[in-house]
């Protein structure tokens, strides 16, 4: 088996040379995914996985733009169409320096495995582009949007790719983006998700990605017969996931310790309550503050620069920041320190290291295509609601969040369970790979 494994990752690596993040990401399914393949006929010999790991399309264009002191800039912008066997083409825009070719296709990768994951009929997609919204004004931003949405107009459609947000990529930039796209084609119609509530935009959308990561990691600790009540919680990130993936833990009887930026972490011991939170929201959303800021209202705090949270003691960690952000050595640290869960809120946030280490150790340990799929969920539920012309109430949007990760989690238990253990991270792509796999041998070989 392992032999296998091996030459179908050897096959993959030739053709995409250079590119450690999305081969980090096909490895892990592949690992998991291959065994199962074997001893299934019907999969077995079809090449479905060789297929999934080749986008269907790849877009790759210039994006030039004027910025407030009347110089030229150019970007590149991104849209990688992964698959669409089960649903047009859904996944999210993230505007970042760090953005490339490696980076968008493994988003795009796991995007066909969350999104299957949810139920809904959504194929996998993602985008972006190398600018970064930092430090800009928001003229500059609309401009670089205006230009963005210029090209990528022509490639996206309520029925073929419907982009969302990602990180650098919130509200304003998804109303300039929608802005242009409906001038550009006369018509207004549900092709971006994330939308403002008062123009098309679904109650909890902002929420969803942190609210369902929490409601996973309680659905992990119920099957063990625990709960989120009085644990202590540390949260990397402190943009939309990790905001509201605190509000959320908040509100089940979690205390949330600790928060970061790209700066450092805060590290409360009293933790941080709603008020608190708040503050967070209004530095970060409102005023684009560092994560610092928080000590100087609340000096009991402490802030560690340069620093990630997880060397703090805790019951149950939340890495909401970003890919790669804890390491084999990190998870070493949470386990001493007495961790018993992870939940993904980032994608692809631990390293394969730090996973095995989870895995040795018997902690609970949720992917983030099956702990963070609450975002594109909710997003789907925008687009069902686009095509109504309705709009569903706060309670109703939060009540189908809270079953479709429900529904996630029995997935994961029906493939990933082994004994008395559950094995999320094989449960997850198997469950994900069965129904986009199913659909495309129907489809025959296109």
């Amino acid at each position: 088996m392992n032999k296998i494994v091996k030459q179908f990752i050897a096959e993959v690596n030739a053709r995409n040379q250079n590119e450690p993040e999305f081969m980090q990401a096909v490895t892990e399914v592949a690992e998991t995914v291959i065994p199962y393949i074997v001893q299934h006929d019907i999969y077995y010999g079809q090449n479905i996985l060789l297929r999934m790991a080749e986008p269907e399309r790849v877009v790759s264009f210039r994006v030039a733009w004027i910025d407030d002191q009347s110089e030229i800039q150019v970007n590149r912008g991104y849209r990688i169409e992964m698959n669409s066997a089960i649903g047009p083409y859904k996944g999210g825009l993230r505007f970042h320096p760090s953005v490339n070719l490696s980076v968008l296709k493994f988003l795009a990768f796991e995007q066909v495995f969350k999104n299957s994951l949810t139920t809904l009929p959504m194929g996998g997609g993602k985008g972006g582009s190398d600018f970064n919204p930092k430090g800009k004004s928001d003229n500059e931003v609309m401009r670089f949007c205006q230009s963005f949405m210029t090209e990528l107009f022509r490639h996206i459609g309520p029925n073929r790719d419907i982009p969302a947000g990602d990180i650098g990529v919130g509200s304003r930039e998804i109303g300039y983006l929608f802005g242009q796209y409906k001038r550009l084609k006369n018509e207004f119609t549900g092709v971006l998700t994330g939308k403002g509530v008062s123009w098309g935009g679904s109650l909890i959308r902002p929420e969803a990605t942190g609210y369902g990561v929490v409601y996973f990691t309680q659905n992990m600790l119920q099957n063990k017969g625990a709960s989120l009540e009085g644990k202590n919680v540390v949260i990397s990130g402190s943009g939309n996931v990790a905001q509201f993936a605190a509000e959320k833990c908040i509100q089940l009887g979690g205390k949330v310790l600790t928060l970061s930026d790209s700066s450092g972490f805060i590290y409360d011991p009293d933790g941080i309550n709603t008020e608190k939170l708040a503050h967070v929201m209004e530095l970060k959303n409102v005023k684009r503050a560092r994560i610092s800021a928080y000590v100087d209202k609340y000096p009991k705090a402490e802030f560690h620069a340069g620093k990630t949270p997880w060397h703090t003691p805790c019951h149950i960690a939340l890495p909401c920041a970003t890919q790669n952000e804890l390491n084999e050595k990190d998870a070493a640290a949470l386990v001493k320190n007495g961790c018993i869960c992870v939940g993904e809120g980032a994608n692809m946030p631990s390293t394969p290291e730090a996973i095995h280490t989870f895995a040795k150790q018997g902690v609970l340990f949720a992917p983030g295509k099956a702990s963070n799929a609450g975002g594109v969920a909710v997003s789907g539920l925008e687009m069902a609601q686009n095509s109504l012309r309705y709009s569903w109430s706060r309670a109703e949007v939060d009540e189908r969040l809270k079953n479709i990760m429900g529904d996630i989690h029995k997935s994961c238990l029906t493939y990933g369970t082994e004994g008395d253990h559950v094995n999320y991270v094989k449960g997850a792509n198997i469950a994900g790979f069965v129904k986009v796999a199913d659909a495309m041998l129907a489809q025959g070989v296109v």
